[in-house]
């Protein structure tokens, strides 16, 4: 039995050996063939080779290949880095709008307290130069790149105020401007809290901590944490999130890389509240830290999740240096639930011939228990304890707000109006509305129906087959019923669209946490969560 046991473990060894050769060999053939290739190019090409160029279409390809996560970071890009990791950047701390490329750059929306606001900017301004160099001919990526640059440093503008048309120098201080991942909290009525957490760069876990005290000083009995729409961030801000509501010394997540080797998360610091009941409101677009704290919350049966099934992101990346300054983003493991769940919904590593990739059918899936011996599953994102049906807007809706128009009225809205009622008595109004349909009618946009859309695509169907002549008659009906002309349809769509456009006009007015409080007033996914039993 010894023997036989020493021999396993020497074949096991050897396999293993065998194995790491072949990468090994791999990876030198491959570099070595790359680099020959550059090698004759760079000797053999008929016109002088942009080798800049194709390498980083080359690495960018590669990194493809494996999973949209792993990605290559040139040190001119480190800023871009910056924010997505901290979401800070140096600059005046506003958005801006360029909607024609010979045309100014408007300031659209100042953020509160930035040195934009500090230095008298306000929404509807219109910049023409930006350091003595005009803005006609420029994109909105180069006017904004020159806005921004270190913390300390000015920038001048050229600026032609929205209310009195005045044409002014303005010279502007740079800061460093952080977006917080907490965009809003306060108190939906006397006992329920509400934190609005939109991403997990460093600290967060601090401003929800923040959040949460005070809003228990406030009389808070239960709260409400909304991770909609937060495609994640940080996995240690999670920990230290569900931190907040566990056990310290609880596994949070437990990390697994290609070796096999394992790495468990806990909460490392005592809770600040085990007991009161808490509700994670998610959706589709709630992803990666977000999952971690969802799906954590929901195995210690510490949360009632509610919402739509999340997108399903199980993959860890870490940052890696590169030469050069450069980093590179790379997915080095997946992550696992206290349960036991993997939440990843597609499989990178198995693709299709055509290179595409599928999501893990439901076939495949395993179930787990939670605590309290519920049952949840694995292979694709948390599904929620309560299921609510969230908000479907037509297709007008969307062509309004892709297409600018809805942002382009508020900036015609600022330049008429000087103030608005404040914010609990700020409605749109039918008249308002009536302004907001004759400004738009004359608006380019697509405003045709999703049923009258679909019926041009069969129409085209039909001509193709040869059959729309015999049809002639049936489908001139049809065309007829499904024609309306925009004044009407958007008129129809009133309830659809005053809710945007009242968002829009808070911000404008009264900064960025307006327009959440703006957006709860509509929230119906919200209110079905207030009245829903906990589980």
């Amino acid at each position: 039995m010894k023997k036989i046991t020493i021999l396993a473990v020497l074949l096991l060894l050897g396999a293993t050996a065998a194995s790491a050769q072949t990468k090994g060999f791999e990876l030198g053939k491959w570099t070595e063939i790359q680099n020959a290739i550059l090698k004759e190019l760079n000797r053999s090409y008929v016109d002088s080779l942009p080798i800049g160029r194709i390498e980083r279409a080359g690495i960018d390809a590669m990194l493809e290949e494996l999973d949209p996560y792993t990605v290559y970071i040139p040190e001119e890009e480190t800023e871009d880095l910056q924010m997505m990791l901290n979401k800070t950047y140096g600059g005046i701390g506003a958005i801006i709008y360029k909607p024609e490329k010979d045309g100014p750059v408007f300031i659209n929306e100042p953020y509160a307290g930035s040195p934009a606001v500090k230095s008298g900017l306000t929404c509807g301004d219109e910049i023409w130069e930006i350091d003595g160099v005009s803005v006609r001919g420029l994109e909105t990526k180069e006017c904004s790149d020159r806005m921004k640059g270190k913390p300390g440093t000015t920038v001048r503008f050229k600026i032609r105020k929205v209310r009195s048309a005045d044409t002014v120098d303005v010279a502007v201080t740079r800061e460093r401007i952080h977006l917080p991942d907490v965009e809003y909290f306060g108190m939906l009525d006397d006992t329920t809290g509400y934190i609005s957490q939109t991403g997990f760069t460093e600290k967060v876990s601090n401003e929800v901590r923040n959040a949460f005290q005070s809003l228990k000083e406030q009389g808070m009995k239960r709260l409400v944490l909304d991770l909609r729409g937060n495609g994640g961030g940080l996995l240690g801000e999670a920990v230290n999130i569900v931190s907040l509501f566990i056990p310290k010394g609880s596994v949070v997540v437990t990390a697994k890389n290609n070796l096999g080797q394992e790495m468990a998360y806990k909460t490392t610091f005592d809770p600040v509240d085990t007991e009161m009941p808490v509700i994670v409101l998610v959706d589709s677009g709630t992803a990666s830290s977000s999952e971690i704290v969802s799906g954590a919350l929901q195995d210690y049966d510490r949360a009632t999740i509610m919402g739509r099934r999340t997108y399903g992101k199980g993959l860890v990346q870490s940052i890696r240096p590169l030469p050069y300054n450069g980093s590179m983003k790379v997915t080095t493991a997946k992550y696992y639930t206290p349960s036991g769940r993997c939440v990843q919904a597609i499989d990178y590593s198995h693709r299709n011939e055509d290179g595409s990739v599928g999501h893990i059918p439901d076939s495949l899936t395993h179930t787990f228990q939670t605590t309290h011996g519920r049952t949840v599953r694995d292979g694709g994102g948390i599904t929620p304890d309560v299921e609510l049906p969230s908000k479907e807007y037509s297709r007008l809706v969307y062509s309004l707000v892709y297409g600018g128009i809805l942002e382009q009225y508020a900036l015609d809205y600022v330049r008429r109006h000087e103030s608005i009622p404040a914010l609990e008595n700020f409605h749109f109004t039918d008249a308002d509305f009536e302004d907001f349909i004759a400004f738009a009618k004359d608006k380019k946009f697509d405003y045709r129906s999703s049923a009258r859309t679909h019926f041009d695509l069969m129409k085209k169907d039909l001509e193709k087959d040869g059959l729309a002549d015999a049809m002639k008659d049936r489908l001139e009906a049809v065309e007829k019923a499904l024609d309306m002309d925009k004044e009407t349809f958007l008129r129809l769509k009133k309830d659809e669209i005053v809710p945007f456009i009242e968002e829009e006009l808070a911000i404008r007015y009264y900064f960025q946490e307006a327009g959440v409080k703006v957006r709860l007033r509509y929230d119906d996914q919200l209110k079905k969560a207030l009245v829903s039993p906990l589980i």
